[in-house]
């Protein structure tokens, strides 16, 4: 790993609602749709997608689109400098990651066949003109 992609990965680990996503996808060892951080962290799509973007750049999620669905899952490359952040993450367990662990694990009971196929189900997050979702378009 170079120094830019490290400074790269420092940056992008230095916001805390990025922190949270990451420790979704340490803890669930699962790819994840943006609804279901959205639902999960109680932030809005506009923002969760925004965070995932930054964490992508930093080399640490990789994307894939499936339909109308984008799915994110975390790098699991053998990095001695990464190793030990993503293990510190993992050790995260205060009263903000233990509710957003729990709300992923409700949100992740309601995928179909392994997937998300409900969009975003906490109706106060939806933005407003977000075509697609189950509260209709605008």
């Amino acid at each position: 790993m170079t120094v830019k992609q490290t400074v790269n990965i420092f940056k992008a680990l230095g916001d805390e609602t990025r922190l949270r996503i990451l420790h979704l996808f340490v803890k669930s060892g699962e790819e994840l749709c943006v609804c279901e951080l959205t639902d999960a962290l109680e932030v809005t799509q506009y923002n969760v997608s925004r965070h995932l973007k930054v964490l992508a750049a930093a080399g640490l999620l990789s994307r894939e689109k499936a339909g109308r669905w984008v799915y994110f899952k975390l790098n699991r490359t053998p990095d001695a400098v990464l190793e030990p952040i993503l293990r510190a993450i993992d050790r995260l367990a205060d009263a903000t990651t233990v509710r957003d662990l729990a709300e992923l694990r409700q949100r992740l009971a309601l995928r179909t066949d392994g997937r998300c196929t409900i969009g975003i189900q906490k109706r106060h997050l939806v933005t407003k003109g977000q075509g697609g979702h189950r509260w209709g378009k605008p």
